[in-house]
């Protein structure tokens, strides 16, 4: 294993009976970045991340963490590792703070508690009441602040901001920045598009356990079309005659009217100049917006393609048998 990688994937595959939850994943996440495992409910993630974590033994191929081999002996690894998972409980009868200093003992780390409350805004009286007392936000806080404790090498989180209001949302972002700053990496999955385009330097999008996709975050939208979203807001609702004629505009596509409002597609800058020309002429343009396209496009469109990439690979494979 490179010792630039935190984590290395080779061929990394993973059967429950007929079911691959995990298809032949090759993948590099580098020292001290963050990267976004991108994918809907189902997709894989959560088995990948335990696959990870030597929770669950690969039917093929291997997985490594800071070169060690996670299926044959995992425990050098593990106490550099810190983990948010997606299902977890809590000691109803035990306070935050009694959570929090017994994952210490575990972890057989030094760190202060009332740090680690703090890193994920939960004060000192909420930390000494019972955990089964809290909101699902704040047991996702608390579970959080373990996952901290030791200050960990890897930070593995699973749907991290999964019953979170907005403020918790933030607080996390937050974190995993300031996590990133100091060096820490960061292995996190979400089918929340706006938390990986916001915090990620690279992104894997998933697809029934597939990996159909992996690039930066910037590198990844320009693999759209160049779309973007042209909304006109007219004096005049323009005629159908005028509609037509914007229609007609070479690169624009799904031409709409709604009342003062005209919207279209654009797949070439040259168009919008077109167009908001062609259409000031007639109705007088008071104003324009755009839109461009964003990371939900493109997960949308990369999962769409490895659809039909699989259905014309059936469809040969039925016309040779």
């Amino acid at each position: 294993m490179s010792t630039q990688n935190a984590i290395e994937m080779v061929a990394l595959t993973k059967r429950f009976g007929s079911v691959t939850a995990v298809d032949g994943v090759d993948l590099a996440v580098r020292s001290g970045s963050v990267f976004g495992l991108l994918g809907p409910n189902g997709a894989g993630k959560s088995t990948m991340i335990d696959l990870v974590l030597g929770l669950k033994t690969p039917t093929e191929g291997q997985v490594s963490v800071f070169g060690t081999n996670m299926t044959s002996d995992p425990r050098p690894a593990r106490h550099r590792i810190g983990v948010l998972p997606e299902q977890y409980d809590v000691y109803d009868g035990m306070s935050g703070r009694e959570h929090i200093r017994t994952f210490l003992r575990l972890k057989d780390a030094d760190d202060d508690p009332e740090r680690l409350c703090d890193a994920v805004g939960l004060s000192g009286k909420a930390c000494d009441r019972p955990a089964g007392d809290y909101s699902k936000g704040m047991q996702q806080r608390l579970v959080l602040a373990t996952a901290l404790a030791g200050d960990p090498d890897l930070l593995i989180l699973d749907e991290p901001t999964s019953g979170l209001d907005p403020e918790g949302i933030a607080l996390v972002r937050e974190c995993i920045r300031d996590r990133a700053a100091d060096g820490t990496t960061i292995f996190f999955s979400s089918h929340r598009l706006a938390e990986v385009e916001a915090v990620c330097d690279r992104v894997g999008i998933v697809n029934d356990g597939r990996l159909v996709s992996i690039d930066d975050v910037d590198a990844l939208a320009d693999r759209s079309s160049g779309s973007e979203r042209l909304r006109l807001f007219v004096d005049d609702a323009p005629a159908a005659e005028l509609i037509e004629r914007v229609r007609s505009v070479d690169d624009v596509r799904n031409v709409t009217e709604d009342g003062h409002t005209l919207s279209l597609d654009c797949t070439a800058p040259a168009a919008k100049a077109d167009v908001i020309e062609l259409v000031n002429h007639t109705c007088s343009v008071r104003d324009f917006e755009l839109d461009g396209t964003d990371l939900e496009t493109v997960f949308d469109a990369t999962v769409e393609h490895d659809r039909s990439s699989d259905d014309m690979t059936g469809d040969a494979t039925e016309a040779v048998e």
